[in-house]
């Protein structure tokens, strides 16, 4: 055993090393040691506080695996209250002008007075905490409760592994307190329900799966028994002050907010990236359309951005209004999740024949739009969800992402079945044409058997057929569609072409020049390629990159109608479950008549020998095409350099062979030079085409 000195010196080195590991982990994301090397430190450290339990203090790594259950909160009066931000009423870009506009009256500025700089942050969907270090260590964290009195959940954030125990740097403040928000990242909130899940699969009682990584994160902050906490993925951002002992007695001396965020990160904590200066309303509007743009893609939830004049002196002068600063304000975004009741449950059948149970909602404003429908997936997650008609429900909305249930508002769901609608059951009949609808085995999607007999899957497999990526018909949208087949005129693909220009000018709004176009375009779509026709078919399973390659493949479309499913299996990227999609849609009589039907309409492509007889003289070779060629499309000059073999890819990069540039080549074109990608014009890429590259 060692001795006290010894041991104490081993375990502060220890200590030293595990934070700094943490933090370059949990904080900086930039790990220097295996997770079996910090594992024996830490193993180490937990021994050695086993030997001498003097050693253990509060501000030892170990201590953040949690602590013995709780009884209850403490109640703690904050130092400094925790105050509300006023919300800005415009969610508007143009509520930020209103925000420059009431500082710059509050300050007395005259119109040709400098501009007020302001410091930008995200406004995060979290749980605010006040968190109190003395001589450099956490003593206590506490909850914001109503501003003036929080709970103190010390033990729960002590296993949050972003909060240091223990501030870095030398000569920490006698106090501070920093602010900030513990929340929960969208990928760690999904784990940890999918778990959950798990659990409650197996028999567990008590477990529920959590609506959202707000109520998942304060949940867990909440929680009595710290061992509980520590198994929950949290993490945590720092933006605020509260008590600080000032500079004349040994506590930093900052001037600005930006200054403060920049204290706090030397101190470990982590502050978002997104945080910025600006100066002026026009600088605050462009941060928050930047913000809004990439709110979708961040991996965690904010409902908004928050201003704060940045100088420190000019929110003293501002001073507060109603318990409300002067000096900052939050702007939100639209709400992403709201509140609503589900009036019916309706089932959707899509192109493919997919059925999907949609949830008719009393109209609720949410992610800058009205909703009245929301998703329910499948009948495994309206069940599991126990979503029925008369519930209130969470609905959420993220930037173009489908409406969906998130679940039901606890109380609704906890009332009397005879109370509410009934379970909800998928129908074995599809709603709109009748056939059977079927739920293929390992499948969680019911879909009807109907194919092109159905009325909604006659629509929305015309309106695939005719898209820019399959024939191309431009001018045939969805209202037009809808309307030629709700009025009988189209009933399979193949009465497109029997469309005149007299029937099209006879449709309601459709002027006659605008009947002109759509008859030229179908016309032109007559002329086509195999893998557009191919894909154009909405065969199931059957997208753009499998099409071409059961093109260059098979060379001819009789040769794929007429492939065995061994045969389809030796097509490039080609397995057992397209074969058999394959297989089983060529197996119906109406779809072989459908596609002999559109032959004799005067639908033609170029049709060749089988790949194993067809060279392809660029296979291994990478373009990218940028710019407007003189003759070729872009897609033209796509399906030629696929034909022969090449991979075109969307950007340059060091993988990249040739750019092919035409006219206004942008920066492509100069990344291409300074990465020494050969660069060709249209004419130098028809001579590779047609001969070859030289070998060499």
């Amino acid at each position: 055993m060692a001795t006290s000195k010894e041991a104490a010196r081993e375990a502060a080195a220890l200590s030293e090393q595990l934070h700094r590991h943490a933090h370059l982990y949990y904080v900086l994301d930039a790990p220097e040691l295996p997770d079996a090397e910090y594992d024996k430190l830490f193993q180490r450290l937990q021994a050695l506080e086993a030997e001498h339990p003097e050693l253990r203090t509060p501000d030892s790594p170990t201590q953040r695996v949690g602590g013995k259950p709780l009884d209850g909160f403490t109640k703690i009066r904050h130092k400094v209250p925790m105050l509300s931000i006023r919300t800005e009423t415009d969610i508007t870009p143009a509520g930020a002008s209103a925000f420059d506009a009431r500082v710059r009256k509050e300050l007395g500025l005259a119109e040709d007075a400098p501009q007020v700089e302001y410091v930008c942050e995200l406004k995060f969907d979290g749980l605010a905490l006040n968190l109190r270090y003395e001589a450099g260590v956490l003593v206590q964290a506490a909850t914001r409760g109503d501003g003036e009195i929080g709970e103190e959940v010390t033990q729960n954030i002590r296993t949050v592994q972003q909060i240091p125990l223990r501030l870095r740097g030398e000569s920490p403040p006698p106090v501070v307190e920093v602010r900030g928000e513990v929340y929960m990242k969208r990928a760690d909130f999904d784990a940890l329900n999918e778990r959950q899940r798990e659990k409650i699969a197996a028999g567990q009682k008590n477990e529920k799966v959590f609506v959202n990584p707000r109520n998942a994160a304060a949940g867990a902050v909440r929680q009595l028994d710290p061992a509980i906490a520590a198994r929950r993925p949290l993490s945590f951002f720092a933006y605020g002050l509260g008590e600080v002992t000032p500079p004349e007695q040994g506590g930093p001396s900052c001037e600005t907010q930006f200054d403060w965020l920049q204290q706090f990160a030397a101190w470990g904590f982590p502050v978002a990236q997104q945080t910025a200066r600006a100066r002026g309303a026009i600088e605050l509007i462009a941060f928050h359309e930047t913000i809004g743009r990439q709110r979708d893609a961040l991996p965690y939830d904010i409902d908004g951005v928050v201003y704060k004049v940045d100088s420190l002196a000019l929110q003293r002068q501002l001073g507060f209004v109603s318990r409300e600063p002067r000096w900052a304000v939050a702007h939100k975004y639209p709400a992403q999740e709201q509140l609503t009741e589900v009036l019916a449950i309706e089932v959707q059948v899509g192109r493919t024949g997919k059925l999907t149970p949609v949830a008719k909602l009393a109209p609720v404003f949410v992610g800058g739009v009205t909703v009245t429908n929301a998703t329910l997936h499948n009948e495994d997650e309206a069940r599991r969800k126990d979503v029925r008609v008369g519930d209130t429900v969470i609905v959420r909305r993220a930037g173009d992402v489908i409406p969906e249930v998130v679940g039901v508002l606890p109380e609704s769901a906890a009332r009397p079945d005879d109370k509410r609608g009934p379970v909800f059951t998928m129908p074995h009949q599809c709603p709109v044409c009748g056939s059977a609808a079927v739920r293929e085995e390992g499948e969680v999607d019911y879909r009807c058997t109907g194919g092109l007999f159905c009325g909604a899957q006659r629509k929305e497999a015309i309106l695939h057929f005719a898209a820019r990526r399959a024939l191309d018909i431009e001018g045939l949208g969805d209202k037009l569609v809808e309307q030629l087949v709700d009025a009988g005129l189209i009933r399979t693909l193949p009465d497109l072409y029997k469309l005149g220009f007299t029937t099209l000018a006879g449709l309601e709004r459709m002027a006659d020049k605008s009947a002109k176009n759509i008859v030229d375009a179908l016309e032109a779509s007559k002329t086509t390629t195999l893998p557009r026709f191919l894909f154009g078919l909405g065969i199931r399973h059957i997208g753009e990159s499998t099409a071409r390659d059961l093109a260059l493949h098979f060379g001819r479309l009789d040769g794929i109608m007429d492939a065995s499913e061994a045969e389809l299996l030796e097509v490039n990227d080609v397995g057992p479950v397209v074969a058999t999609s394959l297989r089983t849609f060529f197996d119906q009589p109406h779809n072989r008549e459908v596609v002999e039907h559109l032959r004799a309409c005067g639908l033609h492509w170029p049709e060749g020998e089988p790949a194993a007889r067809t060279p392809r003289p660029l296979v291994g070779k990478t373009f990218v095409i940028t710019g407007t060629l003189p003759t070729l499309s872009r897609e033209e000059a796509k399906d030629k350099l696929e034909t022969a073999g090449a991979k075109v890819a969307g950007s340059v990069s060091k993988k990249t062979d040739f750019l092919v540039a035409g006219e206004e080549a942008g920066s492509k074109l100069v990344k291409a030079r300074d990465l020494g990608v050969a660069v060709i014009d249209e004419a130098r890429l028809l001579e590779i085409l047609d001969k070859g590259l030289p070998e060499g």
